[in-house]
């Protein structure tokens, strides 16, 4: 008990000595009494913190004193002790603890200042009761119903942080806005028409719960509002200062300065914003200002723990955020000034210590070294100015010096950009100081971290040194870093491929076939460590640079190389990340050369089922996540299938703020599952048994490319083994070619969007570009198309027996988007398309509607007001559809909104859109259908639930053309529609002609309701392929039949 009030008259003692200056100090040592005797009333009260409370009776005279004193309206409700305790007591010491502490105290933290242990979400539901029931008996007007509002938001928050519930986290932030209202000047009820003195205090807290919801939920509008009140609140602050004192005297300032920062900084990240950068430095340049000028901190002598923490964190903030400046702008200049700062950095610290302590002995020192180093090596990159490598060269010598002094830093010594010194002999030295001093660390970890720096080092200096001595060192001390690393670290993985890649390097400059095969068998290990690596991202590009060493050198284990990466993908592409990150990673990993890279090894060791799995994992990649959401768990016990059923939906549907977090449930749960017998592979890449079943309608044809030939991998039928053919004279360069030219002839014929004009299409108008006409470069494409390709698949398909019926084209890389399906001088198969055979394979395991078909129409002649060009034949298209099929709902004109078209398409099982359609491709998943008054995107329909789903005709633009960066994932309004549940689609590679929208759709829905019968999904593709056939006939130019297409079964 006694130490407990020693403990609370010390933290008091300082604060009044702080606090001294302003006049408070009595008051404040009058106050920390009552904290004490609270603190004292905490020990004593037992585990229920509503003790704290109902034992107030004792202080009476003690908080009769202490409101005297204070004077902050703390009215005399005798009938009720424990309310004037709360609200008096609690409030001043948020006061006081703002003072010692850069954030004010709730109730809720106050049981965490006394250092009570009960179960954490129980006591905050208790006081949250009593607290939200006194409100409830506190007027409208009285002057404690703020504070009663911001108890029950800490208390909210509180219990949000223990059990997750998004609506206590909702709350808390709708409550502190309520709070926030009442404290306004303008309020009816603020009768003096002046702004509360702790509006600031309050604004700060919705601030903080501003920023954490969007740290979940990735909502920009969040982080909007969290600076508004950033720069709010440092406003308030300023005007509420006396014209005596500066600004800079509030004690919050410094704290409201760096939040401000922080948040404009997370912004640029999101946006690439250099104004919210610069406002970012500009605020972290005013806080240090502060630690120099009237601020709290001042009478703490320079050296003084707290001042040195602040200035250190403060400065290092404001070097990253001018580094990162620099990475934007790649402006030298951004990049002078960071080092300048840096520079300065040591500087003080320099003039800090003490004259009987070495410069090497701060452990800041080594921390701006370390930095000021990767900065100067930087600019050498930019520069080959040797000043800068000699300069960063005696920095990092320092830095190492350090580490032989204090073996506290466990991060790496080199510049992140690789860049070592030519100098060998300058750092050659500390390079051995600072083994020395490694070794007689005692903490395993940072050890470990330590040594690995050492052999990184070691590794560069051999590369400019060819010293052998320094390599042996190098892979002894990445040994030692192994072996001291436990099994189950997430560093692990990436210490073995260090190891490896010090043998990569001394093979490339000694050729010992021992380096090679040790290099092969540690790369090998390290992605069968047994927890996930630190960074999956930089295991993948370890895993590229195995893949790339061993193509020169062991062709063997390229495929090895390959598996090692796919394996890490569905952690790279992290399905509790939203789609827009997981398209960007994409692009960053270059997944489609990777893939096609991946294909080719296999199919360079005669594996073509191991390819064809290969590359199943590589393509569709977001589609087939998708379509995990929605799994088959008839094999699972009830309990584990309900509950993967449950964070799946959350998933699928994104109803949760936190997918990250319900991401990791449900990787959790899976590993439970693959644990059981029999279920090892559940919800795993498919092996190709499995994904030959894909076959069962008909021929799967995939194309792979490669830099100088490409491949085609026939799946024949369930049963067969695959057929490889390989195309010498069909190589990148050529496709890409192709690709231009079809491009231009589109151009040409001004078929963007339907309904637009197509008067161009017979001339060559573009200067420079062959005289022929857009039918004669049309005829000269498919005729290479089928001279090459497709001419040559037919031959294969007739020596394996087939001739006719249904055939499947899988195009990737360079093959997407060209039109296979037209280049036949002959009819003999019916054409389809996949994105990739795993959504193929759903297409077959969904069944029929056992419902009689019901077609919804949706006809949108125009926009509404302001909208797009006017469809003329969208209208009589609809008296088309009507004509032919009985059971039909169609909503056309004004009818047809988003919302409408939703509630519509989630009951029926075949659907009809003719409208306007929107390729986005800066945001895939923004692409849309153009409905009256807005929009239907395909982030949306990827959420729908529609499990009558049959087949959906899309007579509108570009349905089947997705992003040429995104080009294996299908991204488009028709493999959207499929991944969310349709099992067929028809749609168009370009914008069809709005003259041919009626005679299509009337050929088509007349052969699928004939003679009244009920039509099968699989029966859209022999529709489409009579109506093109008849539409082909009219002798229409190339442009207007060649675009249809087919999707799914």
């Amino acid at each position: 008990m006694s130490l407990f009030m020693v403990q609370n008259q010390c933290k008091l003692t300082n604060g009044s000595r702080i606090a001294r200056k302003g006049g408070s100090g009595e008051k404040l040592m009058i106050l920390g009494v009552g904290i004490t005797l609270f603190g004292h009333l905490g020990q004593a009260g037992g585990p229920d913190p509503l003790s704290l409370v109902s034992g107030a009776d004792s202080f009476r005279v003690m908080l009769e004193h202490v409101r005297r004193l204070m004077g902050a309206g703390c009215e005399n409700n005798s009938h009720d002790i424990k309310h004037q305790l709360t609200m008096c007591n609690f409030r001043h010491l948020r006061q006081w603890i703002t003072i010692m502490y850069p954030s004010s105290l709730t109730l809720s933290e106050l049981i965490r200042f006394t250092h009570i242990k009960v179960d954490a979400a129980n006591q905050a539901s208790q006081l949250l009761e009593w607290v939200q029931g006194r409100m409830s008996e506190t007027p409208v007007g009285h002057p404690d119903r703020p504070a009663y509002l911001v108890e029950s938001s800490g208390l909210l928050g509180r219990r949000y942080e223990e059990t997750g519930d998004l609506k206590d986290r909702d709350a808390a932030i709708q409550t502190t806005r309520e709070a926030l209202e009442l404290f306004s000047a303008h309020h009816p009820t603020n009768k003096t028409h002046v702004v509360h003195p702790d509006r600031p205090l309050y604004l700060s807290k919705l601030r903080e719960l501003l920023s954490r919801r969007y740290l979940k939920t990735r909502n920009l509008k969040d982080l909007d509002e969290a600076i508004h009140i950033a720069q709010w609140t440092l406003k308030l602050i300023s005007e509420e200062d006396p014209p005596d004192k500066t600004p800079a005297g509030h004690p919050e300032r410094r704290v409201y300065l760096i939040e401000l920062s922080k948040l404009l900084g997370q912004r640029c990240i999101e946006t690439t914003d250099l104004q919210d950068l610069d406002g970012a430095i500009h605020a972290v340049r005013e806080a240090l200002k502060l630690l120099s000028a009237e601020d709290p901190l001042k009478e703490m002598p320079a050296r003084h723990p707290g001042r040195q923490v602040h200035r250190r964190l403060d400065l290092s903030r404001l070097i990253r955020l001018l580094r990162h400046k620099y990475r934007i702008t790649r402006n030298l200049q951004d990049l002078d000034v960071a080092i300048h700062t840096a520079q300065e950095a040591l500087e003080h610290i320099s003039a800090e210590d003490s004259p009987d302590k070495t410069p090497a002995g701060n452990p800041e020192q080594q921390e701006y070294l370390t930095e000021l180093s990767k900065l100067l090596g930087q600019k050498y990159v930019e520069t080959s100015d040797l000043r800068d490598l000699k300069a960063s060269i005696k920095t990092i010598e320092k830095a190492l010096n350090i580490v032989s002094i204090n073996p506290e830093s466990s991060g790496s010594l080199l510049p992140q950009d690789g860049v070592m010194s030519e100098q060998v002999d300058e750092i050659m030295p500390a390079a051995r100081a600072a083994h020395e001093g490694n070794l007689t660390a005692a903490d395993r970890h940072d050890r470990a971290a330590r040594l690995q720096s050492l052999s990184e080092l070691l590794a560069s200096l051999y590369k400019t040194s060819n010293d052998p001595h320094d390599m042996q060192r190098s892979i002894q001390h990445g040994k030692e870093a192994l072996e001291l690393t436990p099994v189950d670290d997430s560093y692990r993985a990436s210490r073995i491929q260090q190891l490896a890649s010090c043998f990569q390097l001394k093979h490339s400059r000694m050729g010992d076939p021992k380096d090679l095969q040790a290099m092969h068998q540690l790369y090998d290990a390290s992605f069968k460590t047994q927890t996930l690596p630190e960074s999956p991202e930089e295991s993948w590009r370890a895993a590229i640079s195995w893949d790339y060493y061993s193509f020169q050198f062991q062709h063997t284990h390229v495929p090895a190389a390959w598996v090692a990466a796919f394996q890490l993908l569905p952690d790279i592409l992290w399905i509790g990340d939203n789609l827009s990150i997981r398209q960007n990673t994409i692009r960053r990993l270059n997944l489609g050369y990777a893939t096609s890279s991946a294909t080719t090894a296999w199919l360079g060791q005669a594996n073509v089922p191991a390819a064809i799995e290969t590359l199943e994992q590589g393509i569709g990649t977001i589609f087939q996540q998708i379509l995990q959401l929605k799994p088959d768990t008839s094999e699972l016990p009830p309990e584990k299938a309900k509950k993967l059923q449950e964070i799946s939906s959350k998933l699928y549907q994104e109803t949760t703020d936190e997918l990250s977090s319900v991401a990791s449930q449900r990787k959790k749960l899976l590993q439970e599952i693959r644990s059981q017998p029999g279920l090892e592979s559940f919800l795993r890449p498919k092996t190709y048994k499995a994904l030959a079943q894909a076959s069962q309608g008909g021929p799967v044809v995939i194309l792979s490319t490669y830099s100088d030939h490409s491949d085609v991998m026939i799946i024949l039928n369930p049963t067969s083994d695959p057929v490889h053919l390989q195309f010498d004279n069909v190589s990148r360069e050529e496709l890409n070619a192709q690709r231009t030219i079809l491009k231009e002839l589109l151009r040409r014929c001004n078929v963007r969007r339907r309904g637009e004009s197509v008067s161009t299409r017979l001339f060559g108008m573009r200067e420079g570009f062959t005289t022929k006409t857009t039918e004669e470069g049309f005829a000269e494409l498919l005729a290479w198309l089928w001279m090459n390709v497709v001419g040559p698949v037919y031959e294969a398909l007739k020596s394996n027996g087939v001739t006719n019926g249904r055939l499947w084209w899988l195009p990737t890389g360079e093959f997407t988007g060209l039109p296979l399906h037209a280049s036949s001088p002959t009819s003999q198969f019916i054409h389809s398309y996949t994105a990739a055979l795993g959504s193929l394979l759903e297409a077959y395991v969904k069944k029929p509607s056992k419902s009689p078909p019901k077609l919804s129409v949706v006809a949108v002649t125009h926009t509404g007001p302001g909208g797009r060009n006017y469809l003329k034949e969208v209208a009589q298209e609809a008296r088309k559809i009507r004509s032919v099929v009985s059971d039909i709902e169609c909503l056309e004109g004004e009818q047809a909104t988003p919302d409408a078209v939703q509630r519509q398409l989630q009951d029926c099982s075949w659907a009809h859109f003719a409208c306007h359609g929107m390729q986005d491709l800066e945001v895939p998943n923004k692409s849309h259908l153009l409905l009256y008054g807005g929009a239907l995107e395909l982030g949306t329909i990827l959420k729908m639930p529609l499990s009558n789903a049959q087949v959906v005709f899309l007579a509108a633009c570009q349905t089947a053309m997705g992003d040429t960066e995104l080009i294996n994932e299908s991204f488009h309004l028709g493999g959207g529609f499929i991944t969310a549940g349709f099992r067929g689609a028809i749609g168009t590679l370009w914008s069809m002609n709005d003259g041919d929208g009626p005679f299509m759709a009337e050929t088509v829905y007349s052969e699928l309701f004939k003679l009244k019968r009920q039509p099968r999904a699989s029966d859209a593709a022999a529709a489409l392929h009579l109506a093109v056939q008849e539409l082909r006939a009219r002798n229409v130019p190339y442009e207007r039949w060649v675009p249809f297409i087919h999707m799914g079964i």
